[in-house]
């Protein structure tokens, strides 16, 4: 609980003369006296009054509680800077995460996904195409074209996306990224088995591969950051 300012009770400034407090008692007392016939009389009044003026009207204790003061708001001074160092340390570290969040965004997140939608788009074409005749040369060659496109675009997304580590934020997104990478890389080589002994087993397990893949891919999108 704050002690009452006697200042403000005798309705005087700070820096006001031993006169000018005596001054100001005996006006406030005729005011808020009980015995006076004014309206404002007030006991509670007259306490306050004579509880500021003992110490505003001896030297030593208006000093004493001058210093006390000057204590008292140093003090808020310095919780006050205290509160802004820590709201400006935090601001700031606010900001480098948002650009650092920002950064990761753009560089990786945004490229990475591009090229897990080049793999996976394709891919139910490219079985339609091979479908028409697994044993087709021309057929084969161009399903195997795609499936090493992937390869080279699969390491291209997993250089980058280890090139920079991912900001606190965004570590959910990353997660599920990682797995999609992973799932597409044991998709592709399910599908380079079926190439070698046409086994539909290794290319049904590499659609599933690849569908896996894309509700990480999902997953990643529905966790990004706001």
């Amino acid at each position: 609980m704050v002690a009452p300012n006697p200042y403000q009770i005798l309705q005087i400034s700070a820096d006001a003369t031993a006169a000018e407090v005596k001054q100001a008692y005996r006006r406030l007392a005729k005011q808020f006296h009980p015995d006076s016939q004014n309206n404002t009389a007030s006991h509670e009044q007259i306490v306050a009054l004579n509880a500021a003026y003992e110490v505003l009207s001896d030297p030593e204790r208006r000093q004493s509680y001058d210093r006390q003061r000057e204590d008292r708001r140093n003090r808020r001074v310095d919780r006050t800077a205290a509160a802004q160092d820590i709201y400006n340390r935090d601001h700031r570290d606010r900001q480098r995460h948002t650009g650092e969040l920002s950064r990761w965004l753009q560089r990786i997140y945004a490229p990475v996904d591009r090229i897990i939608t080049q793999i996976i788009s394709p891919l139910n074409d490219q079985i339609d195409d091979l479908a028409a005749d697994p044993f087709d040369d021309e057929l084969m060659d161009n399903f195997l074209l795609y499936i090493e496109d992937c390869r080279a675009a699969l390491e291209q997304a997993q250089t980058l996306f280890r090139s920079q580590p991912n900001p606190p934020q965004a570590a959910a997104t990353a997660t599920h990224l990682y797995y999609c990478l992973n799932h597409l890389g044991d998709g592709l080589l399910e599908l380079e088995w079926f190439t070698s002994n046409y086994d539909h087993n290794y290319l049904h397990t590499g659609q599933e591969f690849f569908r896996i893949a894309r509700h990480f891919r999902q997953e990643a999108a529905g966790r990004l950051p706001l």
